[in-house]
């Protein structure tokens, strides 16, 4: 009795809160925001070879569709599929997302419209400057900013690809986040970010290259007067800074400003450097700018990125099976789940052609001779007489 009774007050409603009271109201904005992470992008070349290496790797070979053979209507929900692929370019709409979600961890396409898909377009990352969420954890809205006119957009217009939520947080997490992040260190002082190091080193380089590399000097020439030395001054300010020589009849003792010897920044530097290379989770940079990297290394470092590579791709995959190709094919009246239209990375493979196995095919009459003719074609033979003038 007590069995039914516990079964009879079951409840499918949320029980665990996921948000404090007073994050419901306002809403939730990313900690990092998109306009940081688009430049540090456009703006850092560590940061764009790693999120353009790992973006062609996901997108870049393109896709293809499958289905289920044993359904009747498998063929024609496959070409419904493929064309509405087609008129929304969604191979180039998997192109931008890939980047959007490697680098900030987030993409928004807007659905035109939601009851039945006709077209997709991807909003600007920086349109989306807040989530609206119950205490539960559910999306009520996107909420756009003032620039974009400051809507609130219903859940199911979107299609949000959140990439690696932390904490419960509604926006994804790229892989320039932890390069952006400040942390604190305690005693209410934070360190910058590791980009805000790597950025002021490098504002620094070029003060330093100018400082020494043409330095400065101190010309001292004893005992002599006032207006005379007036006269050394203006020639000496006058000369080139480099490669000028000069001769004077006056004791003379010139001091350059040199760079302290014992100074020693390299072990500094490589670990900022190295910090960079781990945010940005690819071994290219490492592989392009690090000497001695043998054939061996470089392909183990590769086999590493391929599994980053496998998990982004398994991730956008799903996602666009569930959010377009099921609706598509259920609004065209078929069964989507008989159908199970699948979306395949690359290109698909073709068998290889044997043409001894074709032309005893041929001979057996298992292929019709206009067939083996179309075959011979497309693997390079030359037929111009057409089949029924052969004798």
């Amino acid at each position: 009795m007590r069995l039914k009774f516990w079964e009879a007050s079951r409840t499918t409603e949320n029980q665990g809160n996921l948000l404090p009271a007073h994050s419901t109201g306002y809403g939730e904005t990313p900690t990092i925001t998109f306009e940081d992470c688009i430049e540090a992008y456009l703006k850092d070349p560590s940061c764009r070879a790693s999120v353009d290496f790992l973006a062609d790797q996901v997108a870049g070979m393109g896709f293809y569709t499958t289905a289920n053979g044993d359904y009747e209507g498998a063929e024609k929900a496959k070409q419904v599929v493929d064309e509405f692929c087609e008129q929304v370019n969604l191979d180039g709409m998997l192109q931008v997302a890939a980047r959007e979600i490697i680098a900030a961890g987030n993409s928004f396409w807007e659905k035109v419209e939601p009851d039945r898909l006709e077209d997709l377009r991807i909003l600007p990352l920086t349109s989306i400057n807040r989530i609206k969420r119950d205490i539960h954890g559910n999306v009520e809205g996107y909420a756009q900013s003032a620039t974009y006119g400051g809507k609130t957009l219903a859940p199911d217009r979107i299609i949000h690809f959140k990439w690696n939520p932390v904490d419960g947080e509604p926006f994804g997490s790229g892989i320039l986040r932890s390069l952006l992040e400040r942390m604190s260190t305690g005693n209410g002082e934070a360190r910058m970010s590791f980009l805000e190091m790597k950025a002021r080193i490098e504002r620094m380089l070029p003060e330093i290259f100018e400082k020494y590399a043409g330095p400065d000097e101190l010309w001292i020439f004893e005992g002599v007067k006032d207006d005379r030395l007036a006269e050394y001054q203006r020639v000496i300010r006058s000369r080139p800074k480099e490669g000028a020589r000069f001769v004077y009849n006056r004791p003379a003792d010139i001091k350059t400003v040199q760079i302290d010897p014992r100074t020693q920044f390299q072990a500094y530097l490589e670990h900022i450097i190295n910090q960079i290379y781990l945010g940005g989770e690819t071994p290219l940079p490492r592989l392009f700018t690090t000497p001695g990297f043998t054939e061996a290394s470089a392909k183990v470092a590769l086999d590493l990125a391929e599994r980053k590579v496998t998990s982004l791709q398994r991730f956008i995959k799903r996602i666009v099976e569930r959010e377009i190709f099921d609706p598509v094919v259920k609004q065209a009246s078929y069964d989507m789940q008989k159908a199970a239209v699948r979306l395949n990375w690359g290109m698909p493979e073709r068998p290889e052609i044997v043409i001894t196995d074709l032309i005893k095919a041929a001979e057996l009459q298992l292929i019709r001779q206009d067939e083996f003719r179309k075959i011979m074609k497309n693997v390079g033979w030359e037929l111009t007489e057409p089949a029924d003038k052969i004798p």
